[in-house]
């Protein structure tokens, strides 16, 4: 497939539209109680994050573990999910899990109280951020896309979702000296389950108005790579990486929001 014969650019849409537009895996910590006959919990101090779990697991002597705040209390399990919290001194184990932030103090009754008294401890539950929006690639990303920067409206991208997973992008822009216009196109296949692609990127370069133009002196030298992030339908970013040809054009790296400005009939997103 000659893929300059079937995509031609839509600049002056871009140009007159463009220019009106502006988690982690949760983990668990262990924690010993009375190990080596100690009145103590090794580490008395932990810190996790919102979801993450703290399993005690007792290993010598009669002990529980007591919430400062009374929002728990364990040892042959919980008080509030069924166990026995009791003071017991078998060697028991239970795992606890924290979706709340803030610090949560914890003693043991038998041998310690609140406020960090005798045997006690302490757990600090950070807060996480949710992760960052992100739209899976599918046909729906198709379509005609520029950068809402000010002042940015008159460059900008037509995609398109192939079969196969494949997928084309054109970026209809300038060269460094602003003296004409180029096309930098790329096309490569990327993974329907991430909203993430990178693809190799080429510059299209040899063409004459009609009826001068030649195919045959057409030329598309590799001209780094394009590296495309949607965080929803309708926006996203994108990142050109020049190779040593390029860079030594004056093309530099370089980095922007982009964002729908067409969809194709037919398709919907997601």
């Amino acid at each position: 497939m000659n893929l300059r014969s079937l995509h031609r650019p839509l600049i002056s849409l871009l140009l007159f539209v463009g220019a009106m537009a502006g988690g982690n895996a949760a983990t668990t910590v262990n924690v010993t109680v009375g190990a080596n006959g100690q009145l103590a919990f090794s580490p008395e101090i932990v810190t996790i994050n919102v979801g993450d779990s703290v399993k005690f697991t007792n290993v010598g002597g009669s002990h529980n573990v007591k919430a400062d705040n009374n929002s728990f209390r364990c040892a042959r399990g919980c008080d509030d999910t069924g166990g026995n919290g009791s003071v017991n001194g078998t060697l028991w184990t239970f795992t606890r899990t924290f979706n709340t932030a803030g610090t949560i103090g914890y003693f043991c009754e038998a041998h310690g109280g609140a406020g960090g008294i005798g045997m006690a401890g302490s757990i600090v539950v950070n807060d996480v951020a949710p992760p960052p929006p992100q739209q899976n690639i599918n046909a729906g990303i198709s379509g005609n896309w520029f950068n809402p920067t000010a002042n940015q409206g008159g460059h900008g991208f037509q995609i398109e979702i192939l079969p196969n997973n494949g997928m084309l992008a054109i970026w209809f822009v300038f060269n460094p000296a602003g003296t004409a216009q180029n096309w930098i196109y790329s096309q490569g296949t990327y993974n329907p389950s991430s909203n993430d692609t990178t693809l190799p990127a080429f510059l299209e370069q040899g063409g004459a108005f009609p009826p001068n133009f030649n195919s045959a002196n057409l030329t598309a030298p590799a001209w780094g790579s394009l590296e495309f992030k949607f965080t929803d339908c309708n926006n996203g970013t994108v990142e050109y990486v020049p190779n040593a040809a390029a860079l030594a054009a004056g093309y530099g790296q370089t980095a922007f929001p982009i964002q729908r400005l067409t969809s194709i009939a037919g398709t919907t997103c997601p």
